[in-house]
C-alpha cells in the first residue's frame, strides 16, 4: 500500500514537469522565429510570450528573462553543431564524413534559422553569451576540428588543423549566408541544398588532392 501512495503522491509532480518543459519549448521556439525574423531587437518578452502562448511571468519563471532565452537558444544551438558530428564514422571514407557532418550543418541552418543565426553571431552586439555558453561553442569547435581533421596528415600540428577547419566552415558559412539573406525567396529549398553539395563537394576534393588523400 506505501508504494502505491508513494507512487500518487508522485504523480503530479511528474505532470508538472512535462507542463514545465513544454512550456519552455514553446517559448525557445517563438523565441528563435522571432530572431530569425526580426534579430534581437524582435525579442521583446512581452513578443515572446504572445508567440508563446505564455504569461510574462512564465518566461521569467522559465528563464529568467530575455538573456536567458538567449543563452538557452545558443547553448541549444551549438548542442545541435555538436551532435551533427557525433555520428558512426567506421566505414566511411573521409569525403564521406565530411559531407555528411556538413548536410547535418546544412540542416540545422535551414531548420533552426534563428539558433543559427544567433550562434553566428547576428545579434547586433545586444547579446554576450554567458561563460556556460561560451563553453558550448568551444565544444562545438573543438569538436569541428576534429571532424576536418581527417583529411589531414597525422602529423598536421593544431594550427593547420584549425586553419582547415576555418577554410571549410566559412565555406559552408557562406552558402547558409546567402540562403538566409540573398537567395532564400529565389530558389526552393531542394536547389539551394544540392548547389551547397555539389560546391563543397569540390571544395573537399580539393582539399584532399592537397593533403593527397
Amino acid at each position: 500500500m506505501e508504494s502505491t501512495t508513494t507512487c500518487d503522491q508522485n504523480e503530479p509532480s511528474i505532470k508538472t514537469k512535462g507542463v514545465r518543459e513544454q512550456a519552455k519549448r514553446r517559448i525557445l521556439n517563438a523565441a528563435s522565429t522571432l530572431f530569425a525574423e526580426g534579430g534581437v531587437a524582435a525579442l521583446s518578452v512581452r513578443a515572446i510570450a504572445e508567440q508563446a502562448k505564455v504569461s510574462t511571468i512564465g518566461i521569467y519563471s522559465h528563464f529568467k528573462g530575455k538573456q536567458g532565452i538567449l543563452d538557452a537558444l545558443y547553448i541549444e544551438g551549438y548542442g545541435m553543431v555538436y551532435d551533427t558530428m557525433g555520428f558512426d564514422k567506421s566505414n566511411l571514407g573521409p569525403k564521406q564524413i565530411l559531407l555528411k557532418g556538413i548536410a547535418g550543418y546544412l540542416q540545422i541552418a535551414q531548420d533552426y534559422e534563428g539558433h543559427y543565426r544567433l550562434i553566428f553571431g547576428e545579434n547586433d552586439n545586444q547579446y554576450k553569451p554567458s561563460e556556460e555558453a561560451k563553453a558550448s561553442a568551444h565544444r562545438a569547435y573543438k569538436r569541428l576540428v576534429q571532424h576536418t581533421s581527417i583529411i589531414l596528415p597525422e602529423n598536421a600540428d593544431w594550427i593547420e588543423r584549425q586553419q582547415t577547419a576555418l577554410e571549410l566552415w566559412a565555406f559552408v558559412h557562406g552558402y547558409v549566408s546567402l540562403k538566409h539573406h540573398v537567395t532564400g525567396p529565389l530558389i526552393s529549398a531542394k536547389q539551394w541544398y544540392d548547389m551547397a553539395n555539389d560546391g563543397i563537394s569540390t571544395h573537399i576534393d580539393a582539399l584532399l588532392k592537397k593533403y593527397q588523400r
